[in-house]
């Protein structure tokens, strides 16, 4: 029980009876652990030196008594957990020479492809879970392995204070639900924005890995089990960063009502001239490309609707077309 003190099975019985009576001599310890009394003196000595018993000379010679527990293991857990925690860090340092020489000599273990698509679900719920600071998505129509809708560790990782950042591409906006799915995640927190269209599906968590799922098929054409490529700590994860980066900056806000909903109608000004929730909300949609159609189906208002807003936020502009508003939006910062 106290070997991880640094206290031997037999100097722990010693102790023991020592703590139990309270003092003993050597020949006590003899014939009542039944061990030879060099074994006995042996033992006594080094728990004396590792300041577990202390030594009174008495009538019949020296008595050992017990220094009280709580006083001498304490230093010797300390000294435990430092040499433990000590080791601790030596075995990642080795892990990551190791991970990285291996890196260096086998393209394989920068490069991981993994196959199916419940494989890829749960590789993505283990990285997201093992998230420190950040998780970055490009978002595309039609997930391989992981849809909006069963993203289920999003809001508690926002809820620890994991930042998400997502880029949607039209096509997913116009998906049905994901216009509903997508206020949802900014109203726990998520930052998004849209673009006309993305290059590739990807996650990246801390910078310092990333997953693509790749085209799903096989040598014949046909389609089999998707797959994805894991990629960690490379030139080829800084490109992949790098990429994010410049679709993050060519990207579109989104922004949306607290209830995420559009309201049938209103043109007042938010304050100071600003745009009005429900405006930025709409906005943000038709900036990102969304047709009217999808916009009124995928917040349940109807066509005209939609059309009305709009040309109510043509007409705030001065803008007599929807390039002109876009640019507009744009030139007064409205959607920043």
């Amino acid at each position: 029980m106290l070997e991880i003190a640094g206290i031997g099975a037999a100097e722990e019985r010693v102790y023991r009876h020592l703590v139990e009576v309270r003092g003993a001599g050597v020949d006590e310890i003899v014939q009542r652990l039944h061990i030879r009394e060099r074994e006995a003196a042996s033992l006594l000595s080094s728990l004396h030196d590792k300041g577990l018993v202390g030594r009174l000379p008495g009538d019949g010679g020296m008595r050992y008594v017990p220094v009280p527990p709580d006083v001498a293991l304490q230093p010797l857990l300390s000294r435990g957990q430092e040499a433990l925690e000590w080791a601790r860090r030596g075995v990642e340092q080795l892990a990551e020479e190791y991970r990285a020489g291996g890196r260096r000599h086998d393209a394989g273990q920068l490069v991981e492809v993994i196959t199916g698509a419940g494989a890829i679900r749960q590789q993505l719920r283990q990285l997201a879970y093992g998230a420190r600071s950040d998780l970055r998505w490009f978002c595309k129509a039609d997930p391989v392995a992981l849809r909006a809708q069963d993203n289920d560790e999003e809001f508690e990782l926002l809820a620890r204070g994991i930042r998400y950042e997502a880029i949607y591409e039209r096509a997913c906006l116009e998906q049905p639900g994901m216009v509903d799915n997508v206020a949802q995640g900014i109203r726990a927190g998520e930052v998004a924005r849209a673009t006309s269209a993305l290059p590739v599906r990807m996650v990246i968590v801390d910078s310092s890995v990333a997953v693509c799922p790749l085209m799903p098929g096989s040598t014949t054409g046909a389609r089999g089990e998707p797959t994805a490529a894991i990629i960690r700590s490379s030139t080829l994860l800084d490109a992949l960063v790098a990429l994010f980066d410049i679709q993050w900056a060519a990207g579109t806000p989104l922004h949306v009502t607290e209830a995420g909903e559009l309201a049938d109608f209103a043109d007042g000004m938010g304050p100071g001239g600003s745009l009005a929730d429900d405006e930025r909300y709409l906005l943000s949609l038709v900036v990102a490309g969304v047709t009217d159609k999808a916009i009124a189906t995928q917040l349940r208002v109807s066509h005209r609707t939609v059309q009305r807003r709009i040309t109510a936020l043509m007409q705030r502009a001065g803008a007599t077309t929807r390039t002109q508003l876009v640019w507009q939006a744009a030139r007064r910062d409205w959607l920043s």
